[in-house]
């Protein structure tokens, strides 16, 4: 990295870098709660300090996907006070604006805006956390650029090609080119890498006088195969990236001798996990750019609640530990208090001086207690920590090593992967954990008819981004797409050559994955507009309109107020009284059957036929295919597709009891089921649409059951 004279001039830019603050993580936390908000000013205040041309965010400025009222609030009383006046702005941009913010309502800079009085710029991508979703692919992000207080770029909607146009800035003879890229699904990204679908656009005119700087939010360190970004991918003609997503502060430009660029990792600017990387010290950037050399300087965090952490093998320690003694847990837990307080002098120590700094710091102490030791109760060692230390219920961690073994993939101890320490540098994602389930799990439990990916997708979906008819529309979405092949085949009326056409229907899709990206997409995009079209119907209708319901069914009496048409009157009886706040969103979801939903999107021109848009059960599902028959069907139905990469992440699965309510009838459905599967046998039915009901009746029952 070349050196550079650290005195303005009006050829030298002046940027301060800053990724994954992520504000609201923790805010009803009475002790942690303002934390990110505490920093996020220091950092706005650096840049005032420092008089920087603009600020870059390399993603997940908010913790949140749906970040609550209280922190969209203090963001924006941040942005206001420091981000807004009457200092100049040096520097101009020389690229088309309609193209570099392209998904915003107003394309162009905000400081360029004659409505706007803004001293700071902001430019930020986003990140995994704040990513678009729903079904307008909106983010918090949007609002802000909306409120013309953060200039959003680098987002892409397209799954079959990316171009990436830079912002072109010039301040006096020096010229940068700011690429950016929002956060992307790992795996998907990888494949598109490798594919060469990503394509970086370079200015025609003396491409080699720019100072190419490029802003990423994507995993860097290898977590699999696919789900990292190797840096050689990038291209050469780079001459910074700032690396989003890793937590890690490395923010010190590193060079990639491969590639023949600097890497600058600066971390996040809060500890939301008790990990060593967490650990280190937090820091800021201040680049300076001139020409085309380039220098970092490196800003300490002085906001940012201490973290200290420390590992305990108590085999390592047989002249204090013997697991025979009857009294070697008391001597165990003496030694980690001893261990603990040495610590919370270090925090003091470190406090000192510095009054902006939180008082609680955060202790971990990691005990690895293989050997034939036994751990103490942690709940009475954190009681003595509570108004010492920020995070007293995770001071003490156990944890034993376990011997390695050799590989057996038919037997997976998910047991072994959890209890696993943070030091190993494991992550567990859904998709995986699902994939290697149902891979290793007895032929009787093994899907058939959906796929691994996409099933671990939906429950991301479902559980992540409060998606409640992600599952049901998948599987509503498969069953239809191999209703349709098999119509196609004209295959005889025989169960075994029913599962071997969807085995060899599942495998094809399997194959391809790219189409079943777009499969997901699909089932994904009609939840959305299923939520969408609740929130419209329930808007549209007012409490007159309601009172009059009531009063031609139920009499006059508001207890007797139902909801909706369909709904019973408990829960039609609370909403309408406001008593419990439910959701009208959710609970309104029997509305869906008024009519069709269509999406439109530039992006997209394919067209699938699909059934109306109605929220039905997988049960009711095949109870409709015997009475409206899809080969005699009158009417089809169509709808656009809108290509929207930003609901694919990984998650951690949680059940749901609301998915056990919509297959709460499937043990009374069983008996059928098993009915038509024996009749299946050897019958000439007369007609296609009988034989094909009783057809997926068998297959898809025997999927669930």
């Amino acid at each position: 990295m070349s050196a550079l004279s650290s005195q303005d001039d009006e050829d030298t830019f002046k940027i301060l870098i800053a990724t994954d603050i992520h504000l609201g993580y923790l805010e009803k936390d009475p002790v942690r709660g303002n934390d990110t908000f505490v920093t996020f000013n220091e950092i706005l205040e650096q840049a005032q300090k420092n008089e920087v041309d603009f600020v870059l965010l390399g993603g997940d400025l908010f913790h949140d996907n749906k970040p609550s009222r209280k922190t969209i609030h203090s963001c924006l009383e941040s942005l206001r006070k420091y981000c807004m006046g009457d200092r100049p702005i040096h520097f101009e941009i020389l690229s088309d604006q309609a193209v570099n913010f392209q998904y915003s309502k107003f394309p162009w800079v905000n400081y360029q805006d004659g409505n706007l009085n803004i001293s700071i710029p902001i430019f930020s991508i986003h990140g995994n956390h704040d990513d678009p979703t729903g079904a307008d692919a909106l983010c918090a992000l949007d609002i802000l650029s909306c409120a013309g207080l953060v200039n959003h770029f680098g987002r892409s909607t397209s799954v079959e090609k990316i171009d990436i146009s830079p912002i072109l800035l010039r301040k006096g003879r020096t010229k940068i080119a700011l690429y950016g890229l929002g956060a992307i699904p790992d795996e998907r990204l990888y494949r598109m890498f490798v594919n060469k679908q990503v394509t970086m656009l370079r200015p025609k005119e003396d491409e080699d006088s720019w100072f190419n700087l490029f802003v990423i939010h994507q995993n860097r360190s290898k977590h699999g195969a696919t789900n990292y970004i190797p840096e050689q991918f990038l291209d050469d003609f780079i001459n910074l990236v700032v690396w989003g997503h890793e937590h890690e502060c490395k923010i010190a430009p590193v060079p990639n001798e491969q590639q023949n660029f600097y890497v600058s990792q600066p971390g996040s600017s809060v500890v939301t996990s008790l990990s060593p990387g967490e650990a280190v010290k937090k820091h800021i950037g201040l680049l300076h750019v001139k020409g085309k050399k380039m220098k970092m300087h490196k800003i300490p965090l002085e906001t940012v609640r201490t973290f200290y952490m420390e590992d305990v093998v108590l085999a390592d320690h047989p002249d204090l530990f013997n697991p025979d003694n009857p009294k070697v847990t008391q001597a165990i837990q003496a030694f980690c208090m001893e261990k603990v307080e040495m610590m919370l002098d270090n925090a003091e120590r470190e406090r000192l001086g510095n009054p902006r700094q939180p008082d609680k710091p955060l202790i971990r102490l990691r005990v690895d207690y293989t050997g034939g030791f036994e751990p103490f109760s942690i709940f009475r060692f954190s009681q003595k920590y509570v108004d010492k230390v920020a995070n007293p219920k995770d001071i003490i961690h156990f944890f034993r090593r376990r011997e390695q073994k050799a590989k057996n993939d038919s037997n997976i101890n998910f047991g072994d992967l959890v209890s696993r320490p943070v030091s190993e540098g494991m992550t567990l994602r859904v998709e995986d954990l699902v994939k290697q389930y149902f891979q290793t799990a007895e032929k009787k439990v093994q899907l058939s008819l959906l796929t691994e990916r996409g099933m671990g997708e939906a429950v991301q979906e479902f559980v992540d981004k409060e998606e409640k008819d992600a599952i049901e529309e998948l599987v509503k979405f498969q069953l239809e797409k191999t209703q349709r092949f098999l119509k196609e085949r004209h295959i005889d009326a025989v169960e075994e050559k029913i599962d071997e056409e969807v085995r060899k229907f599942r495998e094809c899709r399997r194959k391809n994955a790219e189409e079943e990206d777009e499969e997901v997409r699909e089932a994904m995009t009609r939840a959305r507009a299923h939520r969408s079209e609740d929130a419209v119907l329930v808007s549209a209708s007012s409490d007159e309109e309601l009172m009059d319901t009531g009063a031609k069914a139920y009499g006059d009496s508001d207890d007797d107020l139902p909801a909706t048409a369909t709904r019973g009157r408990g829960r039609g009886r609370g909403r309408a009284r406001g008593a419990r706040g439910q959701n009208s969103t959710v609970r309104g979801s029997s509305r869906r059957g008024r009519g069709n939903t269509s999406q439109e999107s530039a992006t997209s021109s394919r067209t699938y036929k699909s059934v109306p848009a109605k929220n039905k059960s997988i049960l009711d599902a095949f109870k409709s295919l015997k009475t409206e028959p899809f080969q005699n069907s009158s009417k089809s139905f169509s709808e656009d597709i809108i290509d929207d990469d930003s609901d694919l992440e990984d998650i951690c699965i949680t059940p749901s009891s609301k998915v056990n309510q919509r297959f709460s009838t499937t043990s009374s459905f069983s008996k059928r089921g098993s009915q038509s599967q024996t009749t299946s046998r050897g019958v000439d039915f007369e007609s296609d649409e009988v034989w094909y009901t009783v057809a997926f009746f068998h297959v898809c029952v025997s999927e669930f059951l």
